[in-house]
């Protein structure tokens, strides 16, 4: 039996995937040319949005080009610091380091050039290293998965910003849930990323599941249509029920009972975790709501307008439901409403 194609690990890339081209090639475009147009994109969305694949993605592309070199970083680590360690931990950067006499034996990279004082400063270090690179082509693209707002964010992001003021080589591409980018964003210090495009993943294409499904299980377009449109084109319900359905025998409605409970165990549980009540109790009104009209939502609330649209805007934001129409909302996640529900029951 072949292995099963799809994958229930978050952050893994599948050998199933609906590539978003339209949105690679936007940064790719922006960071390429002599003059780049962008140094910096955020990339947002809810869990299992396939922010990490996408990334990884756009990073793997790009190593394609011997002009590039990709670091990965962590936003709970000193950044700068480690930033450093990885350009001088490269064998063939090394020796443009060493022949541009940047001596690193300071901070224990064990890049160390006779006759040379070290250098004593991080952020004087990384100049000189992008300096040298600048002068062989070469750039660098940062990438931090999951970024949080802490000081060695701040430092490094703030640091970021001189280099690029410098026009140094260095490029940055981060991922984030929605609260987590703005939060980084509304940083009074780091206004350069509030203008810095940021990129949303929404639903994959309805189509492309589609006929990805139709070829995997071999489904005539019905049958293919009704398990695309469970999924709501959220990436991790795409995976989920293609995981359960292959293990299945291409069963996908004998697969459903797991895949819901798969989705509330995994994803769900989480997502309410970190919701306040009033989010919750917004959240039921519209489960139990099945039109989606605001009035609507909104009576079952007992609130005014003003009252509602802040609750309203924060669960658009949080990528939980979406704008349907004018006066009307919609969940955006795969059987979310009846978790709700379920969880209210529960109470």
């Amino acid at each position: 039996m072949k292995d099963n194609p799809y994958s229930l690990i978050f952050g893994q890339e599948p050998s199933q995937m609906i590539s978003r081209i339209s949105e690679i090639t936007k940064i790719i475009s922006a960071f390429s040319p002599e003059k780049p147009s962008q140094t910096v994109f955020m990339i947002s969305g809810i869990r299992g949005s396939g922010k990490t694949v996408f990334m990884t993605d756009v990073t793997t592309r790009l190593k394609k080009n011997p002009s590039w070199v990709i670091i990965e970083l962590s936003s709970e680590s000193d950044l700068l610091t480690e930033l450093a360690a990885e350009l001088s931990g490269n064998v063939k950067l090394a020796e443009i380091f060493r022949s541009a006499k940047i001596n690193l034996s300071f901070f224990g990279f064990g890049l160390e050039v006779n006759g040379v004082p070290p250098i004593t400063s991080m952020k004087v270090a990384v100049t000189k290293m992008l300096e040298s690179l600048a002068k062989k082509g070469i750039r660098v693209l940062v990438s931090i998965d999951e970024v949080v707002t802490n000081d060695h964010m701040k430092l490094f992001a703030s640091t970021f910003q001189i280099f690029t003021r410098q026009k140094l080589p260095i490029f940055l591409l981060m991922t984030g849930l929605y609260e987590n980018i703005r939060e980084l964003q509304n940083e009074k210090n780091l206004t350069f990323l509030y203008r810095a495009p940021r990129i949303e993943l929404g639903p994959l294409n309805q189509n492309r599941i589609l006929q990805n499904y139709m070829t995997q299980f071999k489904l005539n377009a019905n049958e293919a249509l009704e398990m695309a449109e469970l999924t709501r084109g959220y990436p991790y319900a795409f995976q989920v029920l293609g995981y359960l359905t292959w293990e299945n025998g291409g069963d996908y409605r004998g697969s459903l009972a797991d895949f819901r409970q798969y989705m509330d165990e995994y994803v769900y549980e989480k997502i309410w975790s970190e919701l306040s009540p009033k989010d919750r109790t917004v959240l039921h009104a519209i489960a139990g709501c099945p039109s989606g009209v605001i009035m609507e939502i909104r009576a079952i609330l007992n609130m005014e307008t003003n009252e509602f649209n802040p609750y309203r805007k924060r669960l658009i934001d949080k990528g939980l439901k979406k704008k349907k129409k004018r006066g009307y909302v919609k969940m955006v996640l795969p059987l979310f409403e009846e978790f709700v529900l379920d969880k209210y029951r529960e109470m």
